[in-house]
């Protein structure tokens, strides 16, 4: 009897039940095992040490295949309104990581059904926590401090939820003003600038005027305490001139008379010099008589 044809479906059968009862599991994956729809057990899951290579199964037990790596989800741009009321697009993005198989599978399904509900969730998170600060916080400001607030209250939710996942990461790629509002905001900016350096040339201008009207008033004040110096001093001068000529007059009245003659004489004896005196004129009595005197 011819046993090979036995053989070979014996050999078949045996196939067809490995094939049914085994599957397996890559290191960067996490089965979950279904029983009748029903959520059994995690294979490899996230959290616990890797446990990855083939695994057993009863045949009716189906295995849904999830990632054990972080995912990410690209968000739809959000509109929104910042609290100086001005309006932003926010394009951001989210990375996460399944850490409950069973309650993932439940809640969410598929990676595609995390998605979604991870669109609604961000959505209504990035308007509730960029709502409460002004643009310029929301572009450069404070971005980093933002984001850490929006991953707390975002991991907050989905915790709520029972989604079975954790938001390890939540980033702004750009915030941007709406293609309509950009010129009227750029008018509005240029028209704040230029309010901005006239009154900068306006105070400048009043401290300009401030500064050389205390220059003007102690320079007058300097001069007028200059000038009132040197008239004390042209006093003292003259005083100590008069106290000189009173003594030398007292020593010798003739010599004093004599040397005061011959000052004016050079003063007013120039050349070309004209007088029209009296004959008795005593002003050039030196000139005719040594004595001086008439």
């Amino acid at each position: 009897m011819n046993k090979s044809p036995i053989l070979v479906i014996l050999i078949g059968l045996i196939a067809f039940a490995v094939f049914l009862c085994t599957h397996t599991v890559k290191e960067f994956e996490q089965a979950l095992v279904l029983e009748f729809g029903e959520a059994k057990r995690v294979e490899n899951p996230w959290g616990a040490e890797a446990d990855a290579g083939l695994k057993f199964k009863l045949p009716y037990e189906r295995v849904v295949t999830l990632d054990r790596r972080n995912l990410e989800v690209d968000l739809k741009p959000v509109e929104l309104v910042a609290s100086d009321q001005e309006r932003l697009v926010v394009d951001a993005f989210v990375r996460y990581r399944i850490m409950d198989g069973v309650k993932f599978y439940e809640a969410l399904q598929t990676e595609q059904g995390a998605q979604l509900q991870l669109q609604s969730i961000m959505d209504s998170t990035l308007r509730d926590v960029l709502g409460r600060v002004d643009s310029p916080s929301i572009i450069a400001g404070r971005r980093s401090q933002l984001m850490a607030e929006i991953q707390q209250v975002s991991n907050n939710v989905v915790k709520d939820k029972g989604f079975g996942i954790q938001i390890i990461d939540v980033r702004i790629k750009r915030a941007d003003l709406p293609r309509e509002n950009t010129d009227n905001v750029l008018e509005r900016m240029v028209t704040q600038r230029t309010l901005e350096a006239q009154r900068i040339r306006s105070e400048g201008k009043e401290r300009a005027l401030e500064i050389t009207s205390t220059a003007d008033k102690t320079a007058t004040i300097i001069k007028a305490e200059a000038q009132q110096q040197a008239e004390i001093i042209r006093g003292q001068g003259d005083q100590e001139r008069n106290n000189i000529y009173a003594a030398a007059y007292n020593k010798d009245p003739e010599f004093f008379a004599f040397a005061r003659s011959m000052e004016a004489y050079e003063k007013g004896l120039g050349q070309g010099t004209t007088y029209v005196l009296s004959p008795d004129s005593d002003f050039l009595g030196y000139l005719d008589n040594q004595q001086g005197r008439r």
